[in-house]
């Protein structure tokens, strides 16, 4: 016959047999869990990387179009800011607008007079 330390002991036992088998089981899962962890993450890792060089081609592609609209853009700046500039030095008072301006006004003074001397002919 076993006394109570004899009997203590034999539920200390089970109840570290227990507490190791749920320990063991919870290593196996985490075991299993990271197995399927890296797994998942190799394959997502495997899709991702053609995508990111799809993307990089795409990108390359669009950013030739954009340098070429940038170019366009800038030599229509120019454009306008030269046209500006001529505008500007042509409307300048005293300047070539105000001389051609001053030609054709006498000249259609001349022609009103030339066809009012004709009228008063006929």
């Amino acid at each position: 016959m076993m006394g109570p330390g004899g009997i203590a002991t034999i539920i200390a036992a089970c109840s570290l047999l227990i507490i190791a088998t749920a320990i063991g089981y919870v290593v196996i899962r985490v075991g299993r869990f990271i197995d399927q962890a890296k797994l998942s993450l190799k394959t997502m890792t495997d899709e991702t990387a053609p995508l990111i060089d799809e993307v990089h081609t795409t990108v390359t592609l669009v950013n030739g179009p954009l340098h070429s609209l940038n170019r366009i853009t800038k030599n229509i700046e120019e454009i306008s800011t030269k046209v500006t500039d001529t505008t500007s030095s042509f409307m300048d008072k005293g300047g070539p607008a105000l001389k051609v301006a001053g030609a054709l006004l006498s000249a259609a003074q001349m022609s009103k007079g030339r066809s009012k001397k004709k009228k008063k002919a006929e």
